[in-house]
């Protein structure tokens, strides 16, 4: 390859004892090796922290650890941007301290920036990796919700992907971002700590959207580990998904405010999104309510007329 950028590689872990070692040995087996690989301990109290200050120990300088002050416990968003400080690359991509990468996948992805000079991140479709635990359940491949191998504009994909519409967002192992984006976005939010991280994701894709050209690849180099415990399953039988959500949608109201962004198709579709909480009787006529009249139309419908004729 012409042009072999360096790769920093950010994994932010919280006592991962169980996983981390596979997510470092996926990252030491990389065909492109130009990388460099920050371990970011977020205050573990297992024994991931002498796992990764021992492969930092063997690394030959190409694995440094770094942890907050007082080994303190900030969150994931604190974490990524402590371990893009601590930085070297023009590329930066993140992996999650449970996931696991193939051995093509900075490759494919370093490539896809080679070609497409004007792309400031490149996202994956990412493998659900359920047969990590149940050798007989089928992991399944989900591609990003818009259409595929090709580069959009900013703002386009808030039309396609969640959480403002149904398409499938990035998971985070499947992305590699510019350092030149992530400077112009100002990182990830802090904020979005505790209960909030479920969405410390999507507010640092937001803001990608927003200003910077991104391409979507149909290519699957991540495995994204699902299991018991995640933020996702914890935030949802604790019944807080509505208030996490609301929490995000304020925080993106407040900041297309604060960054002067007019465009209306995208304050159209933050307006859609907090209908529902904002106005729950208007969101029943005239969206939920029509939507169930049709179903149970189309319901009754299937069982008076033949299937040729709907």
């Amino acid at each position: 390859m012409p042009n072999s950028p360096l790769v920093s590689v950010i994994i932010p872990f919280l006592n991962e004892e169980d996983f981390l070692s596979e997510a470092i040995e996926s990252v030491l087996a990389q065909k492109y090796t130009h990388w460099e690989l920050i371990l970011v301990d977020d205050g573990s109290t297992d024994t991931s922290t002498a796992i990764a200050k021992e492969y930092a120990k063997k690394s030959g300088n190409k694995i440094h650890y770094t942890e907050h002050d007082t080994h303190s416990n900030k969150g994931l968003s604190a974490s990524r941007n402590q371990g893009i400080r601590h930085s070297r690359g023009e590329l930066i991509a993140f992996l999650d301290a449970d996931d696991a990468w193939l051995p093509d996948k900075l490759l494919n992805q370093v490539a896809i920036f080679y070609k497409y000079p004007d792309v400031s991140m490149v996202a994956e479709a990412s493998l659900y990796w359920f047969s990590w635990r149940i050798p007989d359940k089928k992991d399944i491949p989900v591609t990003i919700g818009a259409p595929q191998n090709r580069a959009y504009r900013p703002m386009e994909l808030l039309h396609y992907l969640y959480p403002l519409k149904k398409g499938a967002a990035p998971c985070p192992s499947g992305l590699i971002v510019s350092r030149q984006a992530i400077n112009r976005c100002g990182g990830f939010e802090e904020s979005f700590a505790r209960e909030y991280q479920l969405y410390e994701d999507q507010a640092f894709l937001l803001k990608i959207y927003l200003k910077e050209s991104v391409y979507i690849s149909s290519l699957c180099h991540n495995w994204y580990r699902q299991r018991a415990g995640s933020i996702v399953q914890k935030v949802k039988s604790d019944g807080h998904y509505d208030k996490v959500r609301m929490y995000f949608l304020e925080w993106m109201e407040n900041y297309l405010n604060k960054e002067r962004i007019t465009n209306q198709d995208v304050h159209k579709l933050l307006r859609a999104a907090l209908l529902p909480y904002r106005k729950p009787n208007t969101f029943y006529i005239t969206v939920y309510l029509p939507v169930k009249v049709k179903g149970v139309i189309k319901k009754g419908l299937k069982k008076i007329l033949p299937s040729c004729l709907l």
